[in-house]
């Protein structure tokens, strides 16, 4: 006999929110790690940036006309430009992490949506929990996204349309 058979409680519904709230653990437990991750790296490049301007104060005592202190100088500049490329690049990992985060509270939704019976028989708690999930979105292009995929259009195209959108050069500030 299999299993279905042989347990009286098992139950297609029970079976998919243990594998939603897998993967909703899984997500919260790779966003710890990333960041503790996170955090270490922002504390380095906080500490190279003080470096940095340490640097600069001390070279200002160097003469003027010294090879050196341009040397110094144009290396110090360029350590700016990197700090500041990787700051942009934290705030991307952020919006990311702000964006696993929002899917594990969907998963974890979906779940107790689905771990009760009379909820997932009406349309209108499918409905009053798309309506919670949309206006948990911040950002316009999630928006976008959630409304295209809710309309019946596939992942691919609601990832392009997205792409092509920010590609227009739009910017959005999170």
């Amino acid at each position: 006999m299999t299993k279905e058979k042989n347990s009286e409680n098992w139950s297609q519904l029970k079976e998919l929110v243990l594998m939603i709230n897998i993967a909703a653990s899984r997500i919260e437990h790779a966003m710890i790690e990333g960041d503790d991750s996170f955090t270490s790296l922002s504390e380095s490049f906080v500490s190279i940036a003080n470096s940095n301007k340490n640097i600069i104060n001390e070279a200002q005592l160097l003469d003027d006309n010294s090879p050196i202190k341009k040397t110094i100088n144009e290396n110090c500049k360029s350590i700016s430009r990197q700090v500041d490329n990787s700051i942009i690049a934290f705030q991307f990992y952020d919006r990311l992490s702000q964006r696993m985060v929002m899917v594990s509270k969907i998963l974890n939704s979906i779940s107790d949506v689905l771990n009760d019976p009379d909820k997932t028989k009406t349309q209108n708690d499918w409905i009053t929990l798309q309506n919670t999930i949309r206006d948990k979105y911040t950002l316009d292009a999630d928006q976008e996204i959630f409304n295209t995929l809710l309309k019946g259009i596939s992942i691919e195209e609601a990832l392009k349309f997205a792409s092509d959108k920010a590609d227009d050069g739009e910017v959005e500030l999170f």
